[in-house]
Order: structure tokens, then sequence, then C-alpha cells
């Protein structure tokens, strides 16, 4: 339901077929009085009516159904604040769907070879223009990539020197591929890089990169494929760009019509920026988008390519705020994303996300906070991500998180459903260890998260944490069917001294490592959770670290499994945890044996003296 501006308050409309010179007060285009064509227009109507002192009231201003191609990001700064009584309101018409688009349509396609269709882009050559994502009919295409499909693999590993180097296998790679915008694409462990290649040696097979990598981005015998090669375009829906001669080239799927077919180019990485000043006392605050769609953003990349940390967490948002207070965003779209959908950065408060559908994203969904601790008065704190639909993430950064919340607190993350993404769904806290944090008192409930992983990173969960987060709650959850590529499909997995944290009530199953793992952490509580069905032999319940203090408490759980332990990984000598009034049972009344050992001889070391060993009966 559209909102309808009270009696006293102000209303503006734009539409594709208004005219900016128009006056913008009636919805019917063609009129003195009709709506606005842009919506920079209608901000700057908005901002002249307050500076002039004539806004006492609400302001609605309605959009017309229709695609509102933006030449730069739509920016909003303190002087574009409204208040709790008189807020600002931008939303959809009626039931229309306006489209707030950072892309341009491309015209005038010649058919070229084969099945091949080309258009030539003066401002590609002359640099005006440059994208990394084509959009056909509402729907993705893949850049032109090598294989088509699945993954070539290094000899032995990436090296460490800068720039890095690996050994090629075959003939996989040519030497003219070398500074020719050709891309390598890697994955390991929980990250990845993508990088220009800068030489290929076919003498020694040596490929050469454009940058060192991390560590942790090293894996034997490991996966990559290249991007944008020259003459790839062979495979219905690959398409490729020359910058240097502005051509693209399209090979259209079998029931695509090109002289029909709308093919959209983003131009833009971002469409819409808060920019306030919390520091001076100016934020930001009361505005509402309400029924817009967001679309067709591109991603970009430094010359030296880019090498991800974990969880694309630097990558930026179409949506992105800074110093905002009590904004929202309510029943928006934001689809065919280059980057991340959302992101409330550094001293954004109250802030909410309700309702929302954010699919076919470069990187992940939501982000929250910043990756530094700020002082409490200056953290982003109190946003509220609820009732969203999260899903499709990760065609450029696979490691994008549907709601990745950083150093911030006291936020709700309830009633999301977020699936098929290629790692984690939900991440709290950023602080590796015991140090300082500021990812306290955040709420997690009611979340369906599933189709997790799907097979292509490893260490990753349902929700992962990092850090000490006291009062934070995770409960009333399903997280299911989280598959990696190698290990690490935990259900919740608290990671690298989480701390304080309290899981109860969750559902968990369908994992392919144990429904709960703990890294290292403290002081945690785990109860009234089902833990079932975890499909590796590692176990059901994972404890990697031992450490001189209580880890965590396990309470009132039923864990309910086929094949495998109940505990696997490291829970001998220190018994730095407590489990007890759990319920277990192996299907086939199979015998259970904690760590390895008889429950009677577990029982002695302190554990389990009240759990029971009992069918639960599920259907």
């Amino acid at each position: 339901m559209s909102p309808s501006p009270p009696a006293s308050g102000v209303t503006f409309y734009v539409s594709p077929q208004g005219r900016d010179t128009s006056t913008g007060a009636s919805a019917t285009p063609g009129k003195a009085n009709g709506p606005f064509a842009t919506p920079q227009r209608a901000r700057d109507a908005v901002r002249a009516l307050k500076s002039s002192g004539k806004l006492h009231g609400p302001v609605t201003v309605y959009f017309r159904g229709g695609r509102y191609e933006l030449s730069k990001p739509l920016t909003f700064t303190p002087d574009d604040s409204a208040t709790a009584d008189a807020p600002i309101t931008w939303a959809a018409y009626r039931k229309e769907t306006p489209v707030f688009s950072g892309g341009r349509v491309l015209s005038g396609w010649k058919h070229g070879d084969g099945p091949l269709w080309t258009v030539t882009l003066p401002d590609v050559k002359t640099g005006r223009l440059a994208f990394h994502e084509l959009f056909v009919d509402g729907l993705r295409r893949t850049r032109a990539r090598f294989p088509n499909a699945g993954f070539l693999t290094t000899e032995g590993m990436v090296t460490t020197g800068d720039p890095a180097r690996f050994t090629y296998r075959n003939v996989d790679l040519k030497p003219e591929w070398a500074d020719a915008g050709v891309e390598v694409v890697s994955y390991a462990k929980w990250a990845g890089f993508r990088m220009p290649l800068r030489a290929v040696d076919p003498a020694t097979h040596t490929a050469t990169l454009s940058r060192k990598v991390f560590e942790h981005i090293r894996e034997e015998n490991q996966r990559y494929f290249l991007e944008n090669v020259p003459g790839g375009v062979d495979s219905p829906g690959e398409w490729r760009l020359d910058k240097a001669t502005g051509v693209l080239t399209y090979y259209p799927m079998p029931y695509e019509e090109m002289a029909s077919a709308q093919v959209i180019a983003p131009a833009l990485t971002q469409l819409v920026r808060l920019e306030g000043d919390p520091a001076n006392g100016r934020p930001v605050s009361h505005l509402r988008f309400k029924g817009i769609t967001f679309a067709h953003t591109d991603w970009a990349m430094a010359p030296e390519g880019y090498v991800d940390d974990q969880a694309a967490a630097d990558i930026p948002a179409a949506f992105s705020a800074n110093g905002a207070e009590e904004c929202a965003l309510e029943q928006c779209r934001f689809i065919h994303l280059g980057q991340y959908a959302v992101e409330f950065i550094e001293r954004c408060k109250r802030n909410r996300i309700v309702g929302c559908e954010l699919a076919d994203l470069g990187a992940g969904g939501v982000k929250i906070g910043a990756m530094k601790v700020h002082p409490a008065e200056e953290r982003t704190s109190h946003n509220v991500i609820s009732d969203n639909h999260i899903h499709d993430l990760g065609h450029t950064y696979p490691t994008g998180i549907g709601v990745w919340v950083g150093e911030s607190s006291d936020n709700q993350v309830t009633h999301n459903h977020i699936h098929d993404t290629w790692y984690s769904a939900i991440s709290v806290g950023w602080t590796w260890g015991y140090g300082p944090s500021g990812a306290g008192g955040n709420l997690i409930e009611y979340n369906d998260c599933h189709d997790l992983g799907r097979g292509l990173l490893s260490d990753m969960g349902g929700i992962y944490t990092l850090g000490a987060q006291p009062g934070t709650i995770i409960r009333n959850n399903v997280f299911h069917d989280i598959n990696s590529y190698d290990y690490g499909g935990w259900g919740i997995y608290p990671d690298e001294g989480s701390a304080g944290l309290l899981i109860e009530n969750n559902l968990v199953y369908n994992t392919k490592s144990g429904g709960f793992h703990q890294h290292y952490g403290r002081d945690n509580v785990v109860r009234n959770n089902i833990f079932a069905l975890a499909w590796g032999k590692q176990g059901q319940l994972i404890r990697t670290r031992r450490e001189d203090h209580l880890s965590f408490t396990m309470e009132g759980n039923i864990v309910y499994w086929k094949d495998g332990p109940l505990l696997g990984s490291n829970w001998e000598g220190d018994d730095t945890f407590k489990l007890d009034r759990n319920l277990y049972w192996k299907v086939g009344a199979q015998p259970v044996e904690p760590a390895g050992m008889s429950l009677d001889a577990w029982r002695e070391r302190g554990h389990d003296t009240h759990s029971v060993v009992a069918d639960p009966l599920f259907r």
C-alpha cells in the first residue's frame, strides 16, 4: 500500500514522461503543473521548500512507474533531512513500479559472424563508459569466460611473491591474453581474488598476475577461471567488451530477439548516497523510501586487481549511507546490482530496512557498521533489518554475506529469508580474538537461511560470528542445506574469540559439517536447539581449540544423526566446557560414544550427567 500524505502535507509527483520545468504538483504529464521528470529535480524542489521556511508538515514524493536513468548517484545531505513530525517519503505511486537505474539502454545491434551480434559504443572507446555487467531482458548475462563451466586448476600453489605467479597446466593460457583485459578469478578457502593477467610464459607454463595474494588465499591445485577472454564469446548468453574499439559482442540465447531485446549496461556503481555530517551534529534523518526498485549497477576494480580478505566487506553498496538516522527502506527492490545492495556504515542509528527484496547481486545483501571499533556514542547501532527476502548473491564477489553486521551494536536482524548464497547467510562481529569489540547486544532471530555455500567456498556457516559480543542473541532461526567446497559447512559457527553469545531455540539440519562449531570462544550458552543430520564424518558438534576458560555451556539440545561421531575435533583433557540435559539419538539405536569413549566414561568426566539417549520421534 502506498502511503497517503496527510491533508496538511506537501505532495510532489515525478514521471518519466514529466518535465523538470513543471511544478510537480500533479500526477498527470503534459500540464504546466504536471510531474517532474527526474528524482534530482524532486529532491531540489523539496530542498528549496525547506530552505524557504515553508515546510511545516510531511512531504511525499510520488514516482510514477517507469525507468529513471540516473547520470550520477542521487545524493542527500543534512540539508535534505526531515523530522519525526514532518518526514519526507519517496514512494511508488499507487501500484506502479518506478525503477532507479544506473544503466544505459544499448541499441543499434548488428548481426555479425555466425550467431554473434555486435554494437559499437563510442563512449567506451573514448573512456567515458566502461562496464563489467550486462543485463538482457531482465537477466544477468555471462562475461566471456574460459572455461565456460567449472574451473581450471593450478599446478601446485600460487606463489607469495609480488606479483604472484602460478604454474598452469597443459595449454590452458595463451601469451596473447596477457594485458588484453583478461582477468584471473580464483577461489580458495573463505576468500578469493580477481586480477589482470600480466604475462604468460609457454616455456615454463608460468602465469604472472598483477599483485601479491594473501597467504590464506592459497591452496594446492587452486581453482581458477579466466574472464573477458578474447574470442571467448562462444556460448549462448556470453558477451565481451573490447575497450580499445568500443565493440560489444554478444551471443544471444536461442529465444532472444535482438531487434526487440532490452539490453542494459550499468554506468554507475552506486545509485543513492546519504551523506550526513554526524561529527557536527548534522545527520541525514527521517527520509523514507517505499516501493522503489533500485537496479543496474556495476562493480569497479583497481588496476592492480582485487584480493578479498573475507566476506567482501570492503565492497561498496548501491544504496550507501553514512551519518544516517531514523531513515527507512520499505518494500523496495534491489536487483541486478554489481556489488552489495545496501549499507549503513559510519554513525548510522535507528534506521530500518523492512520488507525489501534484494536479489541478483554481485556481492552480498546488507552491510551494517564498519570494520573498526568506534566509541559507543559514535557507533552504528539500533538498526532493524527485518522481513526481507535476500537471495541469489555473490555473482562477482562470492564471499558476499546476506546480512553482514560489523563493529555495530544493538541491531535487530529478524524474520529474513536468505538463500542461494555462496557463503554464510549472516555474519556478526569483526574482531579476531579477544580484543576490543563493538558488536554486542545484537538480536538475530526468526531468520530462515538455506541453500548456502553450494559447494564453492570453505569455512562458512548459516551464521558466522567473530569476537566478543556480550548480549548478542541468536534464537528461533532455521539454518539448513549448507554445503562447503572442502571443510566447514557448519550451521552455527562462533569463530575467533566469539564470546557472550546466547544461542537458543534454533533448528539446524542438513549441513555438510557439524550443526555447531566453535573454533574458540568464551562463555557462550547453547541451549534448546535441534542439531540434525550433519552429513560429514567429522561430528555433529565441533570444538576446535582447547582453552583455559569456559568455552561454552550446552544444555537442553536435541542432537539427531545417522553417521559418524557425536563430538568432533578437540574434546580432550581440559574439560573447559559443560554439556548436560541434552537428548542424543543416533538413527538405528547405534551406541552414543562422546569423544570416542563410552557414555559412562564420559559422564565420569562430569559431562551429560542428566542427558538421555532416546528417539526424539521426529516425523
